[in-house]
């Protein structure tokens, strides 16, 4: 499984942005996918987590209410809904390939990593 990353930018404090992530095989709609993020200096974190049909979410404390992880499975795309953004959302995201169909919320779930798309939030 390959997993693309895209939809990463400079943004101005309480901006949106909608990050992408396609797998590229589709043994995807069977597992769920997360997304994680990497500030410099700091541990990859959980932000977002879906099921494999897409019923069940969760989400980081830090995020709830702002942001929404949606997937298509016939596309084989995940998605990260970035809103109300704040300059500590600053960080590389990570699309996440998880390794059974629940919802992933820690690293150790996740089977695959995507290359990470950068998103900055100025103040």
């Amino acid at each position: 499984v390959q997993l693309q990353a895209s939809g990463g930018g400079l943004v101005q404090s309480g901006g949106s942005l909608i990050l992408s992530c396609q797998a590229s095989k589709r043994t995807s709609s069977n597992n769920g996918m997360g997304w994680f993020r990497q500030a410099p200096g700091k541990e990859r974190e959980f932000v977002a987590g879906i099921s494999w049909r897409g019923g069940h979410t969760s989400y980081a404390d830090s995020v709830k209410g702002r942001f929404a992880i949606s997937r298509d499975n016939a596309k084989n795309i995940v998605y990260l809904q970035l809103n109300s953004l704040k300059p500590d959302d600053t960080a590389l995201y990570y699309c996440a390939h998880g390794r059974g169909s629940g919802v992933i919320t820690r690293k150790e779930s996740v089977a695959y990593w995507g290359q990470g798309t950068q998103v900055t939030v100025s103040s």
